[in-house]
């Protein structure tokens, strides 16, 4: 019997015409199509119909990250061009701390036309900031930048004010003004991702409104999208496949109502997909150390492939509330790295909200794990039915069997 590690990446591809990836959003968000899929089934609906087919006394949990401008178009003394993408903080490495430095910080960055930037400063000025940026270190891949700028501004002031808006390299098209609204969700607020959570670009007020009066119960968490999500997978199989880390927070309220709504629990994206099932991982370390010492909170690649599961679901979600109580917290944080995959077991997502993925992709694989073997069916409907592909395409609403 094939493992996970041994599948090859070339049993999820599937032929995706240039013209089904939506290029643009629709004017109004919750006028997309949605596909749902249940118990075998598929129909056709529309995103807005979303509150009559979710359970009235279910967990909807969304991810609140919000897009940030992470390009930046540096110039060296030489007119040459070379464009820095933030990916991730580097010094100070939180956040938080890292978007209200004043004067300086250090960012892990992806450098365009490196070859021409062997040492030195590149400037990037406008009317209102001028920036430096001096590359710290390289491991070929990325690279550690160092920026500098006078003023009195915060490096998020800074990044609104110099940077662009990164859309999907698959749209083929430069960022446009009103790409600054539709690619963020109505309820982002957490800076951080270099690309949105696409799953969540359907959603309305008003949709989120109709689900409230239903009784079905809303809550966020974090999860900072990385540019990792766009990495095909090269490799033949996928246990040769390096999976991108994310930094996830989530709060001690969430865990306590993922143990209040077992069984019924609505993910919006697979980014809260991996922030969710994360959590059983981060709870099972929690719940076997001994002595009471530290215990690493990251999650590997390949932990849940590993030699069982001998901690219950519901005992991983309270070992994570008896550490949040110990250290008088009510948020955690950990970095994930989790790979899902068809033979992966969810612990704690039932139902699944999301758009049609690129070919190829770990996101693809994820969609397999959760519905087996009807992802083909349900991408070859998607083809023969006019719905549109990726990030600004359409929905799908998933009901695990």
């Amino acid at each position: 019997m094939m493992t996970t590690r041994e599948i090859r990446i070339e049993d999820y591809d599937y032929a995706l015409p240039e013209d089904r990836i939506a290029k643009y959003p629709l004017e109004r968000r919750d006028h997309s199509k949605l596909l749902v899929y249940e118990k075998g089934a598929i129909a056709e609906r529309h995103f807005y119909d979303l509150p009559e087919l979710v359970p009235q006394d279910a967990l909807m949990i969304r991810n609140n990250t919000r897009v940030i401008r992470a390009r930046l178009e540096f110039r060296k003394e030489t007119g040459s061009q070379i464009e820095i993408f933030c990916l991730e903080p580097h010094d100070p490495s939180d956040y938080e701390r890292s978007f209200a430095s004043e004067g300086g910080c250090e960012w892990k960055c992806l450098v365009g036309n490196s070859k021409k930037w062997h040492d030195g400063e590149v400037t990037l000025e406008n009317e209102q900031t001028k920036v430096k940026a001096k590359r710290v270190s390289n491991d070929g891949e990325t690279s550690v930048v160092r920026f500098e700028w006078d003023g009195g501004k915060t490096f998020a002031q800074v990044l609104e004010s110099t940077g662009e808006l990164p859309i999907p390299p698959y749209l083929h098209r430069k960022t446009e003004e009103k790409d600054l609204t539709t690619y963020q969700t109505v309820y982002s607020h957490v800076k951080g991702s270099v690309a949105a959570p696409t799953a969540g670009l359907h959603f309305t007020e008003e949709v989120f409104g109709r689900l409230r009066e239903k009784g079905v119960k809303i809550d966020d968490v974090t999860l900072h999208v990385g540019a990792g999500t766009f990495k095909p997978v090269k490799s033949e199989t996928i246990g040769e496949h390096a999976m991108h880390g994310e930094v996830i927070e989530v709060r001690r309220q969430t865990v306590e109502d993922l143990l209040a709504h077992q069984g019924k629990v609505v993910a919006v994206g697979t980014t809260s997909v991996r922030t969710l099932e994360s959590l059983y991982y981060i709870g099972v370390r929690l719940a076997k150390r001994d002595g009471g010492g530290e215990t690493e909170l990251d999650v590997d690649q390949w932990e849940p492939y590993g030699e069982g599961e001998a901690v219950g679901d519901e005992e991983a979600l309270r070992a994570i509330v008896e550490y949040m109580d110990k250290r008088e917290t009510d948020v955690i944080r950990a970095r994930t790295h989790i790979m899902i995959a068809p033979g992966y077991r969810f612990h704690y997502v039932n139902r699944l909200i999301t758009n049609f993925h690129q070919p190829k992709s770990t996101l693809m694989l994820l969609v397999a794990a959760f519905v087996g073997e009807d992802w083909h069916k349900i991408y070859d409907y998607a083809l023969t039915h006019e719905f549109r592909f990726l990030s600004y395409g359409d929905g799908c609403y998933l009901v695990k069997n």
